[in-house]
C-alpha cells in the first residue's frame, strides 16, 4: 500500500492546475474568500495573481499559503 503525500500549495501554480491536483484545496480557498475553482481566468492566474486581483496583501497570501500546506499535512487531506 503506497503512503498517501502531502500537496504542496505555492503561489506560483496556476490555478486550474491547483484545482485539478487537489481539490480538496478549493474549500480552503474558499474561506479566505477566493473561489476560484469555478472562475474562467483560473486556466490564466497563478494563486499569487488570483489572490492579488482580489486585494490580498504579500502578508496575507503567504500566511494563506502556510495555513492551508499545514491543513494539507494532515493525513485526512493528503493525496
Amino acid at each position: 500500500m503506497t503512503q498517501k503525500k502531502a500537496y504542496v500549495l505555492k503561489k506560483d501554480i496556476l490555478i486550474s492546475d491547483i484545482v485539478r491536483d487537489c481539490p480538496k484545496v478549493i474549500i480552503f480557498l474558499a474561506e479566505y474568500g477566493l473561489l476560484c475553482a469555478n472562475c474562467f481566468l483560473n486556466r490564466f492566474d497563478t494563486l499569487e495573481k488570483g489572490a492579488k486581483i482580489h486585494r490580498m496583501s504579500d502578508e496575507k497570501i503567504e500566511e494563506m499559503i502556510r495555513e492551508i500546506n499545514g491543513e494539507l499535512k494532515k493525513p485526512e487531506n493528503r493525496i
